[in-house]
Parts: C-alpha cells; structure tokens; sequence
C-alpha cells in the first residue's frame, strides 16, 4: 500500500492507527511495524507530534524534524487529521474500520468527546485492540493526572536504587539516562497487543488495554521490589553494585576503570586464580555468594589493590582467556561501532523520499523465518495524507482538497 514496498515480517497483512505522540506509544506502534504492521500515524494539522521539535540534533533536510522524533517513528505514514473537527472525527472513525490496532496515549477520557473513545469505537468494530497508554492507568485517584518520565522515574522508587549512597561523594537518587519509563510502557504495550491479537484471532473479539507508564516501572523493579516484598529488605543505592551479586561492579586498573560482573561461586575462584590470590576462593567470608554480599568490603579491600596493579587492556584480555565476564565502560559512539553489533547489523540506515538518510537502531531480535523489516523512514508532517485517504478510504483528489481548504486535513505544517 501507498508506495511501501512488499510488506513482510509476522505481523504482515495488520494495521494499526497510532493516535499517540512523543515516546511511548509511538515506541510501541514502531515495533508493531519493524514486524510488518502497517503504521498510519495521525497528526493535528499545524500542531503534528510534539517530539518532531524536540532538539538539536535536527535532520538537515529543511523539514526541521529532530532526531529524537526520528528515534521512533519508522514504518509510519503521517496523517494530518484535525480530530477536533466533526468532519475529521469521522475521518478517523473511517479509518478504524479498515485497521486492527489503535494506540493513543490522551488523558483520561479525553477522546470521548470526539467519539474517539474505546466505548464508541467498539460499537463500530468490535473485533478492535485498543491500547490506551497513560501515566496513571485508566482508574484510580491519579488517573487524571499526566504522566512523565522523571516524574515516574521518582514515583516508582527507580531514583531510590540508582546513583551514589547519600553518604558519598555525588550521592543522592538519580534517574536513567534515558526515558525508561516510556520505553517500558511501550514495549508491554507492544506484549499487551500481540497477545490481544492472539484473543481476537481465536476469538474475534477485541478488547481495550490499560498501559501506564507507573504500573510498568513498578513491574521493572525485579529482584528490588521481591528483595522487599518477601524478605523486608529495604532496597538502597548501590552505585554500580549489585544488591546481592559480588563481585559485580566496576574496578580501576592501573590505567581506567573496567567492569566485573560474576555471577556464580566458579567464576570468582576463577578471577582469584587470575590475581594469584587462589586463597580468597576458599575463604569461608567470601567461598559462596551470600558470603560475598554480606562481607563485600572486606573482599574489595582484598582485590582492589591488586586489580589495580593491571593495564586495563591486559586484564580484560586476561578475563575473556579465563572466560570470566567482563569489560569496559563504553560511550555511545563505542557501543554502535561494537564489533558484536556490526556483525549483527543492528544499525541500519533507510532513505526519506528526497534522500535524506536516517540512521537508527533496529528491532534487537533475529528470526529464522519472519524478520523484521525496515521500509519507510521517519515520515514528513502529513506526507502519507492523500496516498492514505485516496487508497484506504477510496477518497479521490477533489475530496481530500475540499477538507483540505476547510482545514479538517493537511499535508504540510
């Protein structure tokens, strides 16, 4: 359909409409469509997604969109429907019935006016996966209330794990350094719509999901949050250790610092071997894991000194021999020219019709029969709105510009 070309990947032949903006569910939609979904994004005429703004870095292609926008709207083709407008309503209506997915992320109960809600969609197709994506949940005291990453990150007690103990220097609670809370929302949002999907193939019925950004970071929590639930530990920041896990940290070498990350009693005989301080595999302070945890100051005291006799490089190189996990604390630049990623090809590149090159990260998963499939770079504000209308809504030339002077849709900001 409209010029893409032949669709392939496990989700070919499914269409969704993504109504949503910014990160979270567009990171969803994004992945439905690296699996073959066919991705048709509305944007508000004059307004589009408020992430095409959100820079520098800007693409160098007169259209002005940020590379932060390009980070996850590709496979998409961009709408410029005024919702707010009866006649635009009923575009989107339209546009429902020819789709099997819809991804929004307005406030609570915000579409209802609009007949954009679950409620109304589901009188009209009740076979539709509704995936709504907010901060709170749809119910609750703080349903009404907007969702945003900090604020989560804080909320969730993420901060309260990450970053320096409060006592040393630099210490105090600290958020990811990227927005974890909506990258999370947005991948179980994309678990949340295969496995509806799954229901609607067996059953033929649709259903509405209820996506938050605090129940999903709240779920990221792991062992921290079952460390308190069922043994009364409250969590703490760490730094870059482990809570249970020692050794399991970064080191300084004689020359920069590396990363230890054993995770059983046999790789840490192994890292004593490798310092000549086969005693300390035995000792019964340090011989077992809980050992190691509970009396991991008295280790560091035993090995720092002697990690810190070592050239970076050498010692890395010393653990790959010995087989013991390991490595150095690479920046951005160093991770995506990583020889391990290079052969994976996980950095791929696709063109926007004037030729203009977007680089991206792929879909991290490989599969033996259905890959994903990259076809359509991060699209230009309202690029895909006649092709759309005229193919999937059967609209001709006429139609679409006489809703076009009326500002119900538009092809350009």
């Amino acid at each position: 359909m409209t010029g893409i070309a032949a669709a392939s990947g496990p989700l070919k032949g499914i269409k969704v409409l993504d109504l949503s903006r910014v990160l979270a569910g567009p990171w969803a939609a994004q992945a439905l469509g690296d699996l073959g979904a066919e991705i048709f994004k509305i944007e508000q005429p004059g307004q589009g997604d408020d992430s095409r703004r959100w820079g520098p870095p800007f693409l160098d292609d007169g259209s002005r969109d940020s590379a932060y926008y390009c980070s996850a709207n590709r496979k998409k083709q961009s709408i410029a429907i005024d919702m707010a407008a009866p006649e635009g309503a009923a575009l989107i209506r339209k546009l429902v019935l020819e789709c099997d997915i819809l991804v929004e992320n307005f406030r609570v109960g915000s579409l209802a006016k609009f007949g954009l809600d679950y409620p109304s969609l589901k009188a009209l197709k009740p076979s539709l996966i509704y995936c709504s994506i907010t901060g709170f949940g749809q119910t609750g005291p703080f349903a009404e209330l907007g969702g945003y990453d900090f604020l989560i990150q804080g909320l969730s007690g993420l901060m309260s794990v990450t970053g320096r103990a409060d006592d040393q220097p630099g210490g105090g609670p600290m958020k990811v350094g990227i927005p974890i809370a909506d990258v999370v929302t947005g991948l179980y949002s994309t678990i949340s719509i295969l496995a509806a999907l799954h229901h609607r193939d067996l059953t033929g019925e649709g259903q509405h999901l209820d996506c938050c950004l605090m129940d999903s970071l709240v779920a990221l929590l792991v062992h921290q949050a079952s460390n308190y639930l069922n043994g009364g530990v409250l969590p703490r920041r760490l730094a870059n250790e482990h809570p249970n896990v020692v050794p399991y940290r970064d080191f300084a070498c004689a020359d920069g610092d590396v990363i230890i990350a054993l995770g059983n009693d046999g790789q840490f005989r192994g890292l004593c071997r490798l310092l000549g301080r086969e005693a300390l595999g035995t000792d019964p302070r340090f011989a077992d894991m809980a050992g190691r945890s509970l009396n991991r100051q008295a280790l560091y005291d035993e090995i720092e000194p002697e990690i810190a006799k070592w050239k970076s490089a050498a010692f890395l190189a010393a653990m790959d021999a010995a087989k013991l996990p390991g490595g150095k604390v690479n920046e951005i630049p160093e991770a995506l020219r990583h020889p391990q990623l290079l052969h994976r090809e996980l950095v791929q590149e696709l063109a926007r019709e004037d030729g203009t090159k977007v680089k991206f990260v792929g879909f991290p998963a490989k599969f033996s029969k259905t890959p994903p499939s990259y076809r359509l770079a991060p699209p230009r504000f309202g690029e895909g709105t006649n092709a759309v209308l005229q193919e999937l809504l059967g609209m001709t030339e006429a139609d679409i510009d006489a809703l076009r002077e009326r500002g119900v849709v538009a092809d350009k900001f």
